[in-house]
This record gives C-alpha cells, sequence and structure tokens, in this order.
C-alpha cells in the first residue's frame, strides 16, 4: 500500500519535523509513505469572506494537482466521520483488501480545504470536533496510520 499525506505549508518546529521522521521510519515496514507538502497562502488578519474562498481554492489547486485520478482520497475535516483507531485500522485494510494500492490523506492549510478537495474527497475523517495546527495534525495522522498498521499485524501498542 501507498500512503501519501498532502499538506499546506512546511513544517517550521524541530519538533514536529522530528516526529514526522519517526513515525515515517516507523511506517516505513508496513507501507510506502511519502509527504507532499504544497505552498501555503499568505493571508491578511481580516480577510473577507471572498478572500477566504480564493485563498482555500488557491491552495486546493495546488492540492488536487498532486493527487492521481485512481487515488483513494480521505480528507481530513471537521465533519468527517470520527472512528476510533480499530475502526480506522479497519477501513485501511478493507480498502488494501479492496484493491486500492494508493490512499492520499490531505490535511488543510489554517483556513481549512476547498470546496474543490472536498467534492474530491472519498471519505472525510475528523480527530475532534477541536481545530487542531496543521503542523500537529500531520504527527497525529501518522500517529494514528502507524497505531492502524500494528492493529492490522496483531502487535502490541500502548492504549
Amino acid at each position: 500500500m501507498k500512503i501519501t499525506i498532502i499538506c499546506v505549508g512546511k513544517i517550521k518546529e524541530k519538533f514536529y519535523t522530528e516526529a514526522v521522521r519517526e513515525y515515517s521510519k516507523r511506517l516505513s515496514r508496513y507501507c510506502t509513505l511519502s509527504i507532499t507538502e504544497v505552498a501555503d497562502e499568505k493571508t491578511k488578519e481580516q480577510a473577507s469572506e471572498t478572500e477566504i474562498a480564493m485563498v482555500k481554492d488557491l491552495e486546493g489547486e495546488r492540492i488536487l494537482k498532486s493527487i492521481r485520478p485512481d487515488g483513494y482520497v480521505i480528507a481530513l475535516a471537521i465533519d468527517g466521520k470520527q472512528p476510533d483507531s480499530i475502526e480506522l485500522s479497519r477501513e485501511i485494510e478493507k480498502l488494501g483488501l479492496g484493491g486500492v494500492s494508493h490512499i492520499y490523506f490531505v490535511i488543510g492549510g489554517s483556513l481549512g480545504l476547498s470546496d474543490k478537495v472536498l467534492k474530491r474527497a472519498d471519505a472525510r475523517l475528523s480527530f475532534s470536533k477541536m481545530t487542531f495546527p496543521h503542523q500537529l495534525m500531520r504527527v497525529i495522522l501518522l500517529e494514528q496510520i502507524y497505531r492502524s498498521y500494528r492493529i492490522m499485524h496483531h502487535e502490541p501498542y500502548h492504549k
């Protein structure tokens, strides 16, 4: 299985970079992982709804260019399903058994995802009704994918 995480913006803090590196290393024995960073747009502090939509659309176009037509897309969105770790593991396993060879997880920027990206998504995933920094979300997502593979392989992992 190939898993690509597409995210808006770069990680600036070293501790996030180290965590991403660690989970990427751990995941290498289970899947082929890649992380694609697309450029984020600068947004004014008091941006209008029109300006916000334009920013999300520009970032969304960059995201969509990174997705192959045959890929299965899971958008991280606050209105998505909130599975527990076992349910997420089963879903990833089911996709693989069903012939999906490439899953894209998409993390938007600070304003979220464009409507076009959400329409392209095959599923929406939410980790909480709370909002998290998108850089931290990358680490949380990687940890949950790693946990999913541990569960799939009946390997111990702390609860």
